[in-house]
């Protein structure tokens, strides 16, 4: 079987871009209005991160902070000698269709000590990011990646989030399920089907997938087909193949529920998002 996090990674491909990497001095804002998480791995020094709505975190060892979705904040390198880090963009597919996304908290930090299994992803990172040689970019993105795979994969381990998707994936027996549900959206699902995968009864399975996941197994599939067929119209896939690829028999059962949830067939929705660019902004002084 697929594992937890490969399901959703194939479904929904990360790609992160580095945008800074060594000493940081002052004052840096980040706009959050260009569509992609941030992630951002603090090597030395002391880090006050501000969001819009005025909480701040401080960061005084080294750590990961990762905003899942777009999320303006302001950067303050505390002290004479500044802070020594990593700054990336994350795109990771679109909040409202990545239920991973919806799951996770408005920000994770996580301390470097507690992630000791990653140390030499982050010195590979730390290496590449410091320095510019041959093939720079396509290194430390490429690491970036990996390090946020492995904090995800922490966070799924140790229940830092205790509702949503997350919990679900940290649940021995919900996982199973999830895991086919996100791997085979196209099967003809029933709850029957769904239970038998968990390894339960249809009422005690219904019953737990509710109250750990937060919503009834029908309704997050149906959210999980509808969040997967955006992401395919986005790419340009006909509507045809996509309600055939995320369970519909055809374009005419996928546009009644498409327009039953997000009030648009899926031609217009495609039409109007053809337009839509999501480009990373560069680390602007502030």
């Amino acid at each position: 079987m697929v594992d937890r996090l490969s399901a959703l990674l194939q479904r929904f491909e990360l790609h992160a871009r580095v945008f800074h990497g060594g000493p940081l001095y002052g004052v840096t804002d980040i706009d959050g209005k260009h569509g992609a998480g941030h992630l951002h791995l603090l090597r030395h020094g002391s880090l006050g991160v501000i969001v819009e709505q005025g909480h701040q975190t401080v960061l005084d060892e080294p750590s990961v902070l990762f905003f899942p979705r777009p999320q303006a904040h302001r950067l303050e390198a505390r002290g004479a000698a500044g802070a020594e880090l990593v700054c990336a963009s994350v795109d990771f597919g679109i909040g409202d269709e990545n239920p991973l996304l919806r799951a996770l908290p408005a920000s994770l930090v996580v301390p470097l000590s507690h992630l000791p299994g990653l140390e030499l992803t982050q010195q590979l990172l730390f290496a590449e990011a410091f320095r510019r040689r041959c093939g720079h970019d396509a290194v430390v993105n490429r690491l970036t990646e990996v390090l946020l795979i492995q904090v995800m994969r922490y966070a799924i381990e140790q229940r830092l989030v205790d509702g949503g998707l997350m919990a679900g994936l940290a649940d021995p027996r919900l996982h199973r399920a999830l895991v086919a549900l996100h791997t085979e959206p196209e099967r003809a699902w029933t709850l029957a089907s769904m239970a038998a995968v968990a390894g339960m009864s249809r009422a005690r399975f219904a019953a737990h997938f509710s109250r750990c996941v937060g919503v009834p197994p029908g309704e997050y599939l149906t959210a999980w087909r509808l969040g997967l067929a955006r992401t395919l119209l986005r790419r340009g896939l006909p509507v045809k193949q996509v309600a055939i690829d995320v369970g519909y028999a055809n374009a005419s059962a996928l546009g009644r529920i498409f327009a039953q949830r997000l009030g648009s067939s899926p031609a217009a929705w495609q039409a109007r998002d053809v337009e839509r660019a999501r480009p990373v902004e560069p680390l602007a002084a502030g």
